[in-house]
């Protein structure tokens, strides 16, 4: 499961080398998906995941606090891996840039991840595409700077959430492309109804040329437990062109 969760959210925070496991960040992924797509689910367990590696803690950011902690896996009810989750809740885009400024004059262990929830109620305070560039590079800055501080061979990984809109919202592509430049690798949900009481998602993951692209299915049981599993090749491809062009849904 830890494993199959890396592969889709791209953490590469688990890398095997000469068999051995080194731990290093993968490149900065960002997360698309329309309301509901599941977003915070996925970056919750993927904040969950990297806490269990035995590894520094998790910075979690976004502008509202969590109403309730997506359940996920039976990871969610340990609380040690909870205790190195730091939640923090910037209200406004000029105090998310404070933080990520006196990230460097922060005390203890730095992050091994940095997560971003909800990247566009951030976005929609700027004045233009030079703020939102600006947003982006502080982002993987930071993430630079913890991978300093980590030490060699382990690194600060960074994923990013972005809700996109109805399919032909040119706002979305705009930000989409200029994201793009600075996020190689994106990865695109779309929530599936298989029947009632169920609930999945569909990921495909481009990681920005470093591999193949992928899709998976990502369920929910009645339980909250989450499952990953290969999307079925006979089902189709997601379309990640038709995604980036059409505000980065699939």
């Amino acid at each position: 499961m830890a494993e199959t969760l890396r592969r889709v959210l791209n953490l590469g925070t688990s890398a095997r080398s000469g068999g051995e496991d080194t731990a290093e960040a993968g490149p900065p992924l960002l997360l698309l998906g329309g309301p509901g797509s599941g977003k915070t689910a996925l970056l919750f367990a993927a904040a969950l995941e990297a806490a269990g590696e035995g590894r520094g803690p998790v910075l979690f950011l976004t502008r509202r606090p969590l109403q309730s902690l997506p359940r996920g896996t039976g990871a969610a009810f340990d609380p040690l891996r909870l205790q190195k989750i730091r939640f923090q809740y910037p209200p406004s885009t000029h105090e998310l840039l404070q933080l990520l400024c006196s990230a460097h004059e922060a005390r203890g262990p730095a992050p091994s991840l940095l997560l971003l929830d909800g990247l566009e109620e951030y976005l929609v305070e700027d004045q233009g595409p030079q703020d939102a560039a600006y947003l982006a590079a502080l982002l993987l800055d930071t993430a630079a700077h913890f991978s300093h501080q980590t030490g060699p061979g382990q690194g600060c990984g960074l994923i990013v959430a972005l809700q996109t809109q109805e399919e032909g919202v040119s706002g979305d592509a705009l930000q989409v492309s200029l994201l793009q430049r600075y996020f190689p690798a994106r990865c695109w949900l779309q929530a599936e109804t298989p029947g009632p009481g169920q609930h999945r998602l569909r990921a495909c993951l481009d990681p920005g040329g470093l591999g193949p692209r992928a899709e998976w299915c990502v369920a929910f049981r009645p339980n909250g437990e989450m499952t990953i599993t290969p999307w079925p090749t006979q089902a189709g491809n997601l379309s990640l062109d038709k995604g980036s062009s059409s505000g980065g849904q699939p």
